[in-house]
């Protein structure tokens, strides 16, 4: 898997240029094709039998990097991939920051092949602790519980939507810090493990229903983190119902831990596309934050 880790890193980092003549131009989907188009073209180059697990949906839906596609030289390790090549359309239209260009790759059956629907989540980073049942406990006292575990006020993350209105209230309940993010669910359940500058992570806690595939993109990253993580799928429909099945989800009610949507030799890539926690590419040097096994959290420069 470190081996075929730049090539991703490269990928991620096309993508993010790729994009960047859509930036504030108000057109998410010509966006989202511009990074999807290059990252596959960079991922032709990677020695590796790649398979995407999480994609831009069915094949009849989409036209490159859909779910079952074949990417890769087609020599070399068997490779599940998980991608969202542009997470943020709506921020990188607007001219924003937050969006990032994103891939996690394990070797083949370490990634769960997550439905495009919702999951619940509960992530929290070191030195606290999550179980399955805490998806079914008042979140009053799952949240009271993690106080106690923390170092001084519990700071939650959590996406801004009229769906977490019973969270919010939860969270004030128990005198928690709590900041509401726009867009980026993967950044927002990573930084409960990733320093910023004062040396610590922001948040303790990433709390809500998001989507799922970025939920097991996210869970990429907290494996080399020493983060923890559950989740369960949420769904509106049969038709989602359909969809899970039809993924090979047996157990639709089932609560996943961290290793069951990632397992530990998960890698997790990510380059900066409007600049925030990443920087967005100047003069053609891209802002990539690689997450992996052996070295946690590295930051660099990658020119293109």
């Amino acid at each position: 898997m470190k081996a075929l880790t730049p090539y991703v890193e490269r990928a991620c980092a096309h993508a993010a240029l790729a994009c960047q003549p859509w930036v504030g131009q108000g057109d998410k989907d010509a966006a989202d094709a511009a990074a999807v188009e290059a990252m596959r073209a960079r991922f032709a180059d990677a020695p590796m039998k790649g398979r995407i697990v999480i994609g831009e949906g069915e094949r009849d839906e989409a036209p490159m990097l859909y779910i079952g596609e074949a990417v890769g030289g087609g020599e070399g390790p068997a490779v599940d991939i998980a991608v969202d090549p542009l997470e943020g359309t709506t921020l990188a239209a607007e001219g924003r920051p937050g969006a990032l260009c994103v891939a996690a790759f394990a070797p083949r059956g370490g990634l769960l092949h997550a439905p495009d629907v919702y999951m619940q989540k509960l992530v929290v980073g070191p030195g606290f602790t999550v179980d399955a049942d805490d998806l079914d406990r008042p979140l009053i006292e799952v949240l009271k519980r993690l106080s106690a575990q923390a170092q001084d006020r519990l700071r939650v993350v959590m996406l801004d939507r009229p769906r977490h209105a019973a969270i919010v209230q939860a969270v004030e309940a128990v005198g928690a810090d709590l900041c509401r993010i726009d867009e980026g669910d993967v950044m927002g359940a990573l930084q409960t493990c990733l320093p910023d500058q004062s040396g610590r992570p922001p948040f303790d806690a990433y709390i809500g229903s998001g989507g799922a595939p970025e939920g097991v993109l996210a869970a990429a990253g907290l494996q080399a983190l020493g983060g923890a993580m559950v989740g369960r799928l949420l769904f509106r429909d049969d038709a989602e119902r359909g969809r899970a099945e039809a993924l090979g989800i047996g157990d639709l009610n089932q609560a996943y831990s961290l290793d069951d949507l990632a397992s530990a030799q998960a890698r997790l890539v990510l380059a900066g596309v409007t600049g925030e926690i990443l920087a967005g590419p100047v003069d053609r040097k891209v802002d990539v934050l690689t997450i992996a096994p052996e070295s946690g959290a590295t930051r660099q420069l990658i020119s293109v």
